[in-house]
Formats: structure tokens, C-alpha cells, sequence
């Protein structure tokens, strides 16, 4: 049973905020408390899975007692609730809390978070994941661009140029979003300048997982990360992206599935960033070792981690309410034969997109080393899609070109 700690000074609001979730009883242990001081103590009693504070509390506010539960309950994930006017203090909290909802609060989205958080660890109950995520002190938010987006593009009515006003708000996220749309692998005949054209030419629907992408790439590149691994990761990652809706669209998925496949391949190694911003030269040392011994970064990590660039990533994606076949691409790519499915899924079509990208020679390769250490072979011979290869394989050389 999913134990949740709910905490505010507004009393009228905490007795709403229980009515709200009534119906949860059956499921979720819940526990309302009227303030942080009352909060501590119930977590000195017993532990809870996940912790909802309101920011603006008096003496120790939301971000204070989120803070204390992150270094005395690690395990705990923590979401933290406040006003668009509260900005500066929402800043001064953005290492605590782990996700952030937004005054008045949607009650669906209370409820997806909180249920979102229980599913999470669940299904990435790895040992060893939540202790490592626990250390780290702030993850990539979900760019408030793209939920803008995504409600605009529910509506029937969406238009091109709505959606390229919508970006262009924020300069440095069209840089981004260019920089993206203009790389190679997209294969456009050309140079786009503005963020209207490139809804033009690509279609309302493909900006989605670009606005996504490219504001946490934008995110990661104000951190610690080295300029030269953010620029790896990302061109690795957006050929991947790439491929993989081109895979998913020559294997008949849906558009949905299709969009779904290439924001999971553009955000499989987001891990990587993940690790290397919060971990800095331990994580390098790890890289180095791993390239100098000439085994998977993937063994490395896990050896110095006791979890994965693919599980921070799932956990990640997880965290934000993202489709679950989209996080089970991200977090299974290394491993997509312990996924039950016996289908191609935009799981299939990333593993099969990061093992050809990373093939080296796309000319042959049926023949690279490199790409048989790295594709699974009793998965494809499981779903009955290893005589779809040589397609694949078609598809990415015509990419290349």
C-alpha cells in the first residue's frame, strides 16, 4: 500500500485536499498534517513512499521540510505545491523537491502525481536506483513550454502559427528547438529560421517531442556537465530519435507510438547527463574505465552505482507522467528482452535505433561488431522481426546519406 504524507498550514486547504483524495483510501496509507513540525514527527514514526508539501508555511516552509525528508528519508519522493508568485521562493527550493504542482491544484493531477509516484516505484524498484536518485539534488524539470503545447494541440482547432508563438515565448528554447529541427538526421532539403516554419514543414504533431527534448537539453547545458559529452549525448541521441520513428512508422504504429519512439530515442542517454552534471569526475572516472577495460558503460555503471544511465533515465520520464511505453524505451533499451510484450513496440524500435546508430559502419552493418554486442537477438528472434534487419538497416544507411 502506497503511503502518502500530505502537509499544509491552511487548514481549510489540507481538509479539501482529503475529501480530494477519499477515494484512495482503499489504496494509499495517508497521513494530513497541519504543518512541517507535526510532518517530522510522523516521519520520525514511520515511513512514507511519497511526501506533498505546500510551499508557503511559517518557520520552516515547504522547501525547508522537503529538504530535511530528502537528508533523513531519501527514499521518500517529494513533491512540492506553490503559486506562480511564489518564484523566487519555488527557486530557492528546486533541490528538494523532485516535482512541483502549480496553486490551484488540478485535482487530477494531485491524484496522477501521487499515483504516478507509487507506480514509479514500482516499477523501478531496482536496488540501489532510489538511493542514487536520492543523492541527486535537482532532476531536469518537465518544460512548462511543452504542457502549453500539448493542451494546444488537443485542441481541434490548433494552428501552426499558435504553436510557433507559443515557443518563440522563450528565445533560448527556439534556439534549441532549431538546432534540432536543422541537425542532418532530420533530413530536410532546408534551412529552417524560424520555429513557425519548422511546424509548417514537420507538422504540429513531431514539434512535441522536440519542445520536450530540446528544454532538457537546454536545462543540462547550464549545468556541470562538459560541453563535449552534452554535444555527444545530444547528436547520438537525435539520430537515434530519428531512426526509430522511422522505424516505427515502417512497422505500422500509430502516430501516437510513432511520436513516442523518437522522443524516447532523443532522451535515452538523458541519464548520462544526469549522472555526469550531480556526479561529476567519479562519473568521468567511470567512462574512462569503462572505454580503457573495453566493457559496457552500461556494467561500469552498475558496478560503481548499483544502477543505470537507462534506470535514471526511465525514472526520470516516470517522474514526469510521461506514456509508459515511452518510459519503458527509455529505461529497458539496454534490456527490452524483459519486456513481456511479444510485439514491436517504440521499445523495439529504439534498442534496434541506438544498436544501428552505434553500429559505426552503416554501409555493413549486419557485419559490425559493435552493433552484435549491442542488439539483442533473442528479442528480435522473439517478436520475429530479425528478418526485418536488412530493412532497418536500409532505412539508416538512406538516413545517412
Amino acid at each position: 500500500m502506497l503511503r502518502v504524507l500530505i502537509v499544509d498550514d491552511d487548514a481549510e486547504a489540507l481538509y479539501r485536499t482529503q475529501r480530494l483524495l477519499r477515494a484512495f483510501r482503499r489504496d494509499w496509507y495517508m497521513k494530513f498534517c497541519f504543518g512541517p513540525e507535526p510532518a517530522l514527527d510522523a516521519l520520525a514514526l514511520e515511513p512514507y513512499d511519497v511526501v506533498v508539501a505546500d510551499l508557503k508555511m511559517p518557520g520552516a516552509d515547504g522547501g525547508d521540510l522537503l529538504a530535511c525528508v530528502r537528508d533523513l528519508y531519501p527514499d521518500a519522493i517529494r513533491l512540492l505545491v506553490c503559486s506562480q508568485t511564489e518564484h523566487t521562493e519555488m527557486l530557492r527550493s528546486l533541490g528538494p523537491a523532485h516535482q512541483y504542482l502549480a496553486k490551484p491544484v488540478d485535482p487530477i493531477l494531485l491524484r496522477d502525481a501521487i499515483s504516478r509516484a507509487g507506480l514509479l516505484g514500482k516499477r523501478l524498484a531496482k536496488p540501489g536506483l532510489k538511493a542514487l536518485v536520492s543523492q541527486i539534488s535537482t532532476l531536469p524539470s518537465l518544460p512548462g513550454v511543452f504542457l502549453q503545447l500539448v493542451d494546444e494541440l488537443r485542441n481541434p482547432e490548433a494552428s501552426v502559427q499558435r504553436v510557433g508563438d507559443l515557443i518563440s515565448q522563450d528565445v533560448a528554447m527556439t534556439a534549441k528547438v532549431l538546432q534540432l529541427v536543422n541537425s542532418s538526421f532530420f533530413g530536410l532539403t532546408v534551412h529552417v529560421k524560424d520555429v513557425h516554419h519548422a511546424a509548417a514543414l514537420l507538422g504540429l504533431n513531431a514539434l512535441k517531442p522536440l519542445v520536450l527534448s530540446a528544454g532538457v537539453f537546454r536545462q543540462l547545458e547550464t549545468s556541470r556537465v562538459p560541453a563535449e559529452l552534452a554535444e555527444q549525448v545530444l547528436e547520438h541521441s537525435v539520430a537515434v530519435g530519428c531512426l526509430a520513428r522511422r522505424l516505427a512508422d515502417a512497422e505500422g504504429l500509430t502516430r501516437d507510438q510513432a511520436d513516442n519512439a523518437m522522443l524516447a530515442g532523443i532522451l535515452h542517454d538523458i541519464g548520462k547527463l544526469v549522472l555526469a552534471d550531480h556526479f561529476g569526475r567519479e562519473y568521468a572516472a567511470v567512462c574512462l574505465a569503462a572505454e580503457t577495460a573495453d566493457i559496457p558503460l552500461l556494467d561500469a555503471e552498475l558496478d560503481q552505482f548499483a544502477a543505470s544511465h537507462a534506470d535514471i533515465g526511465g525514472y526520470l520520464l516516470g517522474l514526469w507522467g510521461l506514456p509508459q511505453d515511452l518510459i519503458e524505451a527509455v529505461a529497458l533499451h539496454h534490456d527490452p528482452n524483459s519486456h513481456e510484450l511479444s510485439h514491436f513496440t517504440p521499445l523495439t524500435a529504439v534498442h534496434a535505433a541506438n544498436a544501428i546508430v552505434n553500429g559505426g559502419d552503416l554501409a555493413d552493418l549486419a557485419s559490425s561488431p559493435r552493433m552484435a554486442a549491442k542488439l539483442d537477438r533473442r528479442y528480435l528472434a522473439r517478436l520475429q522481426c530479425e528478418r526485418r534487419l536488412k530493412d532497418w538497416q536500409a532505412l539508416a544507411t538512406a538516413m545517412a546519406v
